[in-house]
């Protein structure tokens, strides 16, 4: 029986033209399904982009609303005293301890930020503790940074400002030099 029905026929026809369709779309399938993914990837990109630069904006408005109270602090005898932890000193020592504070709190923030890099936060603050003041800032504030998680940027960089005034006291005259200690990052 080699005769067939006409409707028969377009079936065939049909299913070979769909294989036909179906291995034709199957690259551009791949293709338009490859892209899909970039664009999604580069979504994904900007998105945790977005999302670390919402973090540092989130991160600089909290330290300016820290700043704001310590200038008002460093301004009010009685605010600095509603501020500081530390007793036993005149008004114009916590003032001074205050912006102390506020100093390495700056150098801090802009490392957070991108500023300073690991090296140039290091020589800013190689220069800081050239300061009399600061040193006794530090010195007074042992036991706040004992609290501080070890593997906090604040630690580490604690660790190192330890070294800094460390050898400075041991050789005023090599303030300057970096030390195997001191690297960080």
């Amino acid at each position: 029986m080699a005769t067939q029905t006409p409707a028969a026929r377009p079936s065939r026809i049909g299913s070979a033209v769909m294989a036909g369709l179906g291995f034709l779309r199957a690259p551009l399938g791949r293709g338009r399904r490859r892209r899909q993914e970039e664009l999604l990837l580069e979504l994904l990109r900007q998105l945790a982009l977005m999302t670390e630069e919402m973090r540092r904006a989130n991160l600089i408005q909290q330290y300016r609303l820290t700043v704001e109270q310590l200038d008002r602090a460093i301004d009010d005898p009685s605010l600095a005293m509603a501020m500081s932890t530390l007793t036993g000193l005149s008004e114009r020592q916590r003032r001074q301890m205050l912006f102390a504070n506020r100093q390495y709190g700056v150098l801090l923030m802009a490392h957070r930020v991108g500023v300073y890099d690991w090296d140039e936060l290091v020589g800013h603050l190689r220069v800081l503790c050239r300061n009399e003041i600061f040193a006794a800032y530090w010195a007074s504030t042992v036991e706040h940074r004992r609290s501080v998680p070890s593997e906090s940027l604040e630690s580490r960089v604690g660790l190192v400002v330890d070294a800094m005034l460390d050898d400075l006291r041991d050789d005023p005259d090599e303030w300057w030099v970096i030390g195997p200690d001191l690297e960080g990052e």
